[in-house]
């Protein structure tokens, strides 16, 4: 099989993750006054074609007004949500506004949201996640665009972060895809995490996310939606911390404990109550403080020993 050929001039070498990082628990993430950890570029993403609706806006209206703010979409690809006319249409948008488009993949379970986790056999998770690529790649080139990159949804993005099992079955989906294209998809996760790590190692770049409305414990994972407070529907609260955030390098943890987050992504749920005006105010504040915005641009990697 021949290599993937590629380049690493068009990726921001500082947003991926690297097998050699501490994990978000050392002592390396604490603030430091002597570091600068101002975010000058960011990606502003949001999920999108989840048949999310509001009391003003019916999904396909609130698609299109966050599609006019972001500067990425994760579209949903039939796992949790989203269908045939639904990715056709988000992609269409995407394409026409310049977006870059994300499958957005996730177990099958469109009765629980993806927010479930599912105990799949490795294959049949590998063939599930591929097939939802292959889809919205199909979609997105119809609109006249291509995949920029992958990210898991909901329970799936929680266990690829902390379990190597899930996170090498999204790699593998990954890598299988990029055997038919020749194009390695970036991956979006959590800094330091078991899907970062191994996405590193088998020749994948890896996009660093932070979350502007999910809350974060003190080891820089996001707080289970379980427990009360895991989402920040406080437009004024959730613009504070994505200042921090992009001016200092830090999220406050639900345990009142500063973090030290690496992101060259943000995201915004667009299921999260009053998401639309959130979005605007973010992207304002993001625009006033001197961030530039922009998508990821992803690149392709050539095969790695590690990854045949």
């Amino acid at each position: 099989m021949g290599k993937r050929q590629g380049t690493l001039d068009a990726i921001d070498m500082s947003a991926i993750t690297s097998t050699t990082a501490p994990p978000p628990d050392s002592s390396s993430d604490r603030t430091s006054p002597h570091v600068d950890r101002r975010m000058r570029v960011l990606d502003l993403n949001a999920d999108l074609g989840e048949g999310v609706r509001t009391a003003d806006l019916d999904t396909e209206a609130l698609d299109a007004a966050l599609v006019e703010i972001v500067t990425s979409a994760n579209v949903a690809c039939g796992g949790h949500a989203g269908d045939a006319a639904s990715m056709a249409r988000v992609c269409r948008d995407a394409v026409t506004r310049g977006v870059a488009i994300g499958a957005q993949v996730s177990y099958v379970d469109p009765s629980g949201f993806g927010r479930t986790r599912l105990e799949i056999p490795h294959d049949i998770l590998v063939g599930q996640l591929l097939v939802q690529i292959r889809d919205l790649a199909g979609h997105a080139r119809e609109a006249g665009g291509a995949l920029a990159h992958v990210k898991p949804h909901g329970a799936l993005y929680n266990a690829a972060a902390d379990d190597l099992h899930v996170a090498t079955a999204v790699v593998e989906a990954v890598l299988r895809h990029a055997d038919a294209t020749g194009v390695a998809l970036p991956l979006f996760a959590l800094p330091g995490c078991a899907l970062a790590q191994e996405g590193v190692r088998r020749g994948i770049p890896v996009v660093s996310e932070a979350f502007a409305d999910r809350a974060y414990l003190a080891d820089g994972r996001l707080v289970p939606r379980s427990r009360d407070g895991s989402v920040i529907t406080d437009v004024d609260e959730v613009v504070a911390r994505v200042m921090r955030l992009a001016t200092e390098g830090v999220i406050r943890s639900i345990d009142g404990i500063d973090v030290a987050v690496t992101a060259r992504s943000l995201c915004l749920h667009s299921d999260t109550d009053g998401a639309l005006l959130l979005a605007g105010r973010v992207r304002a504040a993001l625009n006033a403080a001197g961030v530039r915005l922009e998508a990821f641009v992803p690149a392709t990697l050539p095969r790695t020993d590690a990854s045949s």
